[in-house]
């Protein structure tokens, strides 16, 4: 008897099982911590690590300075390869817009304040002191 390649017929996966399968962490243990310190919002709510995901729910996962939202389309306990991880979710439309404005904010941001060349001479400290102390 062969196994079937497709995602769990079961109704429900934990929810850091289900995005440890999706390979949003690396470990179960990184992605309980992730829920645990409010970086994963299920359906709109902080969840506990041992929430039961259905097929249909929404997912806010902050990874970094990038934040996804995503619907789960299939269910799985068992982590495969990355093609596979990809059918278990669809990510949103407005998700997707937002993160690329965010990517071309924080490249902006970079160029337009470009870090100085070195630390301050005696004047233009004395001068940032005056500043200070007019405030």
């Amino acid at each position: 008897m062969k196994k079937d390649k497709t995602a769990d017929v079961s109704h429900s996966t934990r929810l850091d099982k289900w995005l440890w399968a999706a390979r949003f962490y690396k470990t179960r243990a990184i992605a309980k911590q992730m829920i645990d310190g409010g970086k994963v919002f299920y359906n709109g709510q902080r969840p506990k690590s041992g929430k039961n995901v259905n097929i249909g729910d929404t997912i806010k996962v902050r990874q970094g300075y990038e934040e996804k939202e995503v619907v789960v389309v299939a269910l799985a306990d068992k982590r495969r390869d990355a093609t596979f991880a990809q059918t278990l979710y669809q990510e949103t439309e407005d998700s997707v817009e937002l993160r690329t404005r965010n990517a071309i904010a924080r490249k902006q941001g970079i160029l337009l304040s470009p870090a100085a060349d070195g630390k301050p001479d005696k004047k233009q400290r004395r001068q940032i002191r005056q500043f200070k102390e007019r405030i």
